[in-house]
């Protein structure tokens, strides 16, 4: 599976929860407007960010969602795995993938690839957090930078 809308929204949403980060709940229109994103897709992803334990929901007049974790703390894959489930590139290398499934499984030559772009990929995705992402984005791209560095050697 390929990172889908449903995250890449999904993050966005959370790095505004981020930026607001002990200043009390946020209203989804508030996040709608400044992002330019529909309320009805936004109001779908909050769901399964809450059922991941990331974020709650507070009622009331001055109501909206808030992080129940600091920003710190969250990784872009848990957030990307509360919305999307496990990210692989083919289905040969996901975690629900069944030995014996493909009938190329022992030959095949590109599953190593798929494997590593997988791991490469889920280590970018697991040293970015919300705290970084509601930085500068010249951070964001030192710290996928040193990352990317550290997976080539």
């Amino acid at each position: 599976m390929w990172i889908t809308s449903r995250s890449h929204y999904g993050l966005i949403t959370m790095s505004e929860l981020a930026r607001s980060y002990g200043q009390g709940p946020v209203s989804l229109n508030y996040i709608a407007e400044k992002q330019s994103m529909p309320m009805a897709y936004l109001e779908q992803l909050v769901s399964p960010l809450r059922k991941a334990g990331l974020v709650r929901a507070t009622r009331g007049q001055r109501g909206g969602f808030e992080l129940l974790v600091p920003p710190d703390q969250v990784t872009v894959k848990q957030v990307v795995r509360a919305l999307d489930g496990d990210y692989s590139p083919v289905e040969c290398v996901s975690e629900a993938y069944e030995q014996g499934a493909c009938v190329r499984e022992d030959e095949c030559a590109s599953r190593f690839v798929w494997q590593q772009l997988k791991e490469s990929m889920n280590q970018v995705l697991d040293n970015i957090t919300l705290a970084d992402l509601s930085r500068e984005p010249e951070s964001v791209l030192q710290k996928v930078g040193s990352v990317v560095e550290i997976l080539s050697k």
